[in-house]
């Protein structure tokens, strides 16, 4: 196996570190936004499968600098692609992409309720079918980067599978304000309960918007089982999250993290992000019929993971 990365992420230094203790010895310090540093890397693995998980991955972040989200999200994109092109036509290539080339979804309606939003008419959660619409720069970076992954399949016949993520937690995740809500929260959650005059933190918008939560040893398990049934998921894009049963607002997750640990969070409110969803919880279901992948990590045990890790001190290369 072979890894490129820039190493910028707060986390990847530490998170490389424990990826050696695992048996890593191919690592190749790269970055996206240099044609030259994938082509390398592709020459020198001559890949059968790439998983690009590289991006700029804040709102924020790609807000505030623009230039930068584009360079990183739609160049590598297209630097991977046409490296694969040339060096690894055979090669199947995994894009992470986000629920957000759907955009606000402010054309439907929503009722309100004293914890959450609610989109009636949709029991399941979202399809593929939903219309793109791009939003912001993150928006649009990420989405063009999943249309060049689609399209390549059409002109050039790439295995190319794009998913589009809900939000992804677990251990090992180096969550920031930016990026990683429920890692982060959690995190704030248990600065308050250990130290009871800790600093409130803040939220943006009401806390009743909805996500569904998907652990990181499903996301992994989606990965693996799609790459099984390759030919039946090569061009094609798939809603990926824990579904409705594993749905939460940041006010429910408040209240759970307030039980489990004994203290009642503080917290401020600020204006909502732009472009922010107030619902959105994919519809996994072509998934399932596609390749039989399901969650099988509650958010209940997830979160439980999650305290697990950050109580055991975030970093240390033995946890997992």
């Amino acid at each position: 196996m072979t890894v490129l990365d820039n190493l910028s992420r707060t986390g990847s230094t530490e998170n490389l570190a424990w990826l050696r203790t695992l048996g890593l010895q191919d690592f190749r310090c790269g970055d996206m936004r240099c044609r030259d540093d994938v082509e390398a890397a592709v020459r020198h693995a001559a890949p059968d499968v790439v998983f690009h998980v590289a991006g700029q991955v804040a709102m924020t972040t790609s807000l505030a600098n623009p230039r930068l989200d584009f360079e990183v999200n739609v160049s590598g994109t297209l630097h991977l692609l046409e490296a694969l092109r040339a060096l690894a036509p055979d090669a199947t290539v995994f894009f992470s992409s986000t629920n957000k080339v759907y955009g606000d979804l402010e054309q439907f309606a929503y009722e309100e309720t004293s914890t959450r939003y609610v989109r009636p008419g949709y029991p399941q959660g979202f399809d593929e079918q939903v219309p793109l619409d791009f939003r912001s720069p993150y928006g649009c970076s990420k989405g063009a980067a999943d249309q060049y992954m689609l399209d390549y399949r059409r002109q050039y016949g790439l295995r190319t599978v794009v998913f589009r993520h809900s939000s992804v937690y677990g251990g090992r995740q180096f969550s920031t304000s930016d990026q990683g809500w429920i890692g982060w929260f959690v995190d704030q959650a248990l600065r308050q309960s250990r130290t009871r005059d800790a600093a409130a933190f803040s939220i943006a918008g009401t806390g009743k918007q909805v996500r569904d939560v998907l652990f990181i040893s499903d996301l992994v398990a989606c990965y693996f089982q799609a790459l099984e049934n390759v030919e039946r998921c090569a061009g094609e894009a798939f809603n990926i999250g824990g579904g409705w049963s594993n749905s939460l607002s940041l006010l429910e997750l408040f209240e759970w993290l307030g039980t489990r640990l004994g203290v009642a969070l503080r917290y401020s409110r600020g204006p909502a992000r732009s472009s922010d969803q107030k619902v959105f919880v994919a519809d996994i279901s072509k998934a399932k019929e596609r390749f039989d992948w399901m969650p099988r990590v509650g958010y209940v045990a997830g979160l439980e993971s999650m305290i697990g890790w950050l109580e055991a001190g975030k970093g240390d290369r033995n946890i997992p």
